[in-house]
């Protein structure tokens, strides 16, 4: 069952916001049809996410227009290198998760049971005339997963692309055909998590499927617009392996092109993976190695300092085109059209005629809605 994304008198916060995709049981329960939980709902019962709910028979969505805060970053932060370098993204997110990792690095949000740390309160068009007056090339939707609050996430988009801003996803991609094209078909640039690239990954650390995701990827890349990069978050001795690293590199180029950037992100210790240690730089390196070796293009290290791993190189003739140290840009070799300026050759992504100037910083701010 699909329900207008919008009530006839919208509050700005809203805790029994109509969601989308379910259907009513014969037994009166609610069936969830967003992802591949597919929860089953009695009265007054959440599903796994924590932020989808039964209320009188039909579907909720209670964080509708209530955030955990917002914040003005780098776009390369997402981490998106290949859309508007050095451009400001305001990143906004709720509460919840849809997916149960063991090892969420963001889990005082998206593992929060606690609505009231939801402070922060503003309209789909608050948001988009906050990006404009920043000076925000896009807003993200982050922190936690936007396909639990899609709803909201959706009419963001809308009042965005109404003000001239442009929409980013972060997501881990764990989300149902029906709500994946609805989604999807507002927003312009995403960056899936591929958590890790073994369904024994997915189902022991994260109470999920790989499939899924691999699904979401595809879908992307063959048959939309969205502008999409990939990140894998390696965990040592449990996704880093060498096998498994090429397998992940050789599906990416297969499946989806040489292309498509990947991001290879170290692990800290955190949530229910305390345990562990962080990922040594060197594994980050490493992958990257594997990653070019298999023949992907654009292959990027994260949350380590690696002015190497952060550079972008010309698939034509290997010139450094974008130099980064952490999300500052150092050099920049492109033109207007996005080209090395070395050999011509067109670097996949979105460029603009300069790149910005946003750098490092991190900036939260206010909305008044």
């Amino acid at each position: 069952m699909t329900l207008p994304s919008r009530p006839e008198s919208p509050g700005i916060a809203d805790e029994s916001h109509p969601g989308r995709w379910w259907h009513r049981l014969d037994d009166g329960r609610v069936r969830c049809d967003l992802c591949p939980r597919d929860c089953t709902l009695h009265e007054g019962q959440r599903g796994l996410c924590f932020v989808r709910k039964n209320e009188g028979g039909r579907m909720v969505l209670t964080t509708y227009g209530r955030s955990s805060g917002f914040c003005i970053d780098p776009i390369e932060k997402k981490p998106l290198n290949h859309f508007y370098p050095g451009s400001s993204v305001l990143s906004f997110g709720t509460a919840g998760c849809n997916l149960a990792c063991k090892f969420c690095q963001n889990w005082d949000i998206s593992k929060s049971r606690e609505m009231d740390r939801l402070q922060s309160v503003a309209s789909p068009d608050g948001i988009a005339r906050a990006a404009v007056e920043h000076g925000c090339k896009s807003v993200a939707f982050t922190y936690n997963d936007p396909v639990i609050f899609a709803e909201y996430a959706m009419d963001a988009a809308d009042a965005c692309h109404a003000h001239g801003v442009k929409t980013v996803a972060v997501t881990a991609g764990y989300v149902h055909e029906a709500a994946r094209r609805e989604l999807f078909a507002k927003i312009d640039a995403a960056n899936v998590d591929l958590k890790g690239f073994t369904e024994d990954f997915y189902h022991e650390l994260c109470a999920g499927h790989l499939q899924p995701v691999l699904d979401t990827l595809r879908y992307l890349v063959r048959e939309t617009n969205v502008w999409t990069e990939i990140t894998t978050l390696l965990i040592p001795g449990r996704n880093d392996s060498e096998a498994e690293l090429r397998a992940l590199s050789r599906w990416v180029r297969s499946e989806l092109g040489a292309h498509v950037p990947l991001h290879f992100s170290a692990f800290h210790p955190d949530y229910r993976m305390r345990d562990l240690p962080p990922t040594p730089p060197v594994t980050l390196q490493r992958a990257r190695q594997i990653a070019r070796e298999e023949g992907l293009a654009y292959v990027y290290t994260g949350n380590v300092h690696d002015p190497e791993g952060g550079t972008t190189l010309c698939p034509g003739c290997s010139a450094e085109v974008i130099v980064r140290d952490w999300y500052d840009l150092l050099a920049y070799r492109l033109d207007a059209q996005g080209r090395c300026s070395s050999c011509g050759h067109a670097i996949s992504g979105h460029f603009d005629s300069a790149p910005g100037r946003f750098g490092r910083q991190r900036l939260p701010i206010a909305i008044s809605s």
